[in-house]
């Protein structure tokens, strides 16, 4: 876990110089290594993913992106992530899509 966290840490501070989807995919790089510990946390990869996509690639892009995510999910979990994700939504920027 300590290695996990330092590593994660370290691209959120290689992230902080950045912008744009390059910015966005090493927040989510550091989110992934850092929030393990956190459960509250657990959506911040998947959302600064999302950023990543939106950035390069637009909003339609980052819907897809959120969707694709959604289907990698395993079934034991999927309704709790969404349910999390409908709750979190707008402290994630509001990129869980679900219309």
């Amino acid at each position: 876990m300590s290695e996990s966290r330092a590593s994660g840490g370290h691209a959120m501070v290689a992230a902080r110089p950045l912008s744009g989807a390059a910015r966005h995919a090493a927040y989510a790089a550091g989110q992934a290594g850092v929030t393990a510990h956190v459960a509250a946390h657990e959506l911040g990869a998947a959302a600064y993913a999302i950023k990543a996509v939106q950035a390069a690639n637009g909003e339609s892009a980052g819907r897809l992106e959120c969707y694709w995510q959604r289907e990698q999910l395993p079934s034991a979990i999927r309704e709790l992530v969404l349910e999390d994700q409908f709750l979190r939504n707008k402290i994630c920027w509001s990129v869980f899509d679900f219309s």
